[in-house]
């Protein structure tokens, strides 16, 4: 077995509301803190990414729940998209909401988004880089607001007149922004306090720390799907998540949880094996976290699809989080 080498990662868990509703997210918080994880991503969706999901919350509202339900994990989107679906004062506000409940304990993920979720506002889905210039805008925003002055804003692509929050945390919580490619990576350094990228590539992380401070956090979504029968973990990531398997620019561009329905016909249990750790051999998730840490990310957060929960907490309370101290 590889024995992992870092003690700083801090590690974390998924809570994926395309799998799951309101009330199985708030106790999966509450289990992912008994276990031992130090933080949570929660990821901001207005579909899931195909029927088998199932769910779709309203991430806001979950995390009012899961503050009152939990006293240390720390919380964070991954990824709000602040653009389109929201306006960027609308998020500033949510934002500084949450991080009054969890004090010290909430971050702002924020990303361009994908077409899955901004188009049912009924506005064009604009290329990457005109996505990346409203990011870029939407986070001055946020960050204006955050600093309680009355705020007028007459950007590119937005206005704000006249807006103040009176309701805002002692401090101000992180904004960490994801980033798939070197180009995003630098974009996010310039205007984020940290980075999440979602497949662990090193040449992201080098980009981010060329462009700006080398100590600030770097997060990874490690996807697995933990069972005691490899075969049925196979065949459960294939129904459940079988995005994770297109290629490119797909997954940022398809209106529908049909659309990728249909993409997804090509995708072989195979494809979504050598992007999802399946069944219950603890060496093969120690190495995929490991290699996480290798490729230069500190904050590595763990996705379990499927519905076997409790048993994943349990492996990972016994196997894996003892194995990173």
């Amino acid at each position: 077995m590889t024995q992992p080498t870092s003690p700083k990662v801090q590690l974390g868990y998924s809570l994926s509301t395309e799998e799951h509703g309101a009330p199985d997210l708030v106790r999966f918080a509450q289990r992912a803190e008994e276990v031992g994880f130090t933080y949570a991503s929660i990821s901001d969706h207005f579909h899931p990414w195909v029927d088998a999901q199932g769910n779709s919350p309203f991430v806001w509202s979950v995390l009012g729940a899961i503050a009152n339900a939990t006293s240390t994990l720390q919380v964070g989107t991954g990824v709000t998209c602040p653009t389109m679906r929201y306006h960027p004062a609308v998020i500033a506000q949510a934002a500084a909401t949450v991080a009054t409940l969890m004090p010290d304990r909430f971050f702002l993920g924020v990303g361009t988004g994908e077409a899955l979720n901004e188009h049912i506002v009924g506005g064009h889905w604009p290329p990457y880089e005109t996505r990346a210039a409203m990011l870029e805008e939407a986070v001055e925003v946020i960050r204006a607001l955050w600093r309680g002055e009355t705020v007028d804003h007459q950007g590119a692509h937005f206005t704000v007149d006249n807006a103040r929050l009176y309701s805002l945390p002692a401090e101000p919580p992180p904004i960490i922004v994801a980033a798939s490619g070197p180009k995003a990576a630098r974009l996010a350094s310039r205007i984020g306090d940290g980075l999440i990228n979602p497949a662990g590539d090193a040449p992201v992380v080098d980009a981010f720390v060329e462009e700006g401070r080398p100590d600030r956090p770097r997060y990874l979504q490690v996807n697995v799907c933990w069972h005691e029968d490899e075969a049925e973990a196979r065949r459960l990531a294939l129904k459940l998540v079988p995005s994770v398997a297109l290629p490119g620019e797909l997954g940022a561009l398809l209106p529908t949880p049909t659309h990728y329905q249909q993409a997804v016909q090509l995708v072989t249990e195979d494809d979504v094996a050598k992007v999802i750790t399946c069944g219950p051999d603890p060496a093969r998730h120690i190495e995929r976290i490991q290699a996480g840490i290798d490729a230069g990310y500190d904050h590595i957060h763990v996705y379990q699809v499927g519905p076997d929960q409790e048993g994943f907490f349990r492996f990972y309370e016994r196997e894996i989080l003892p194995a990173f101290g």
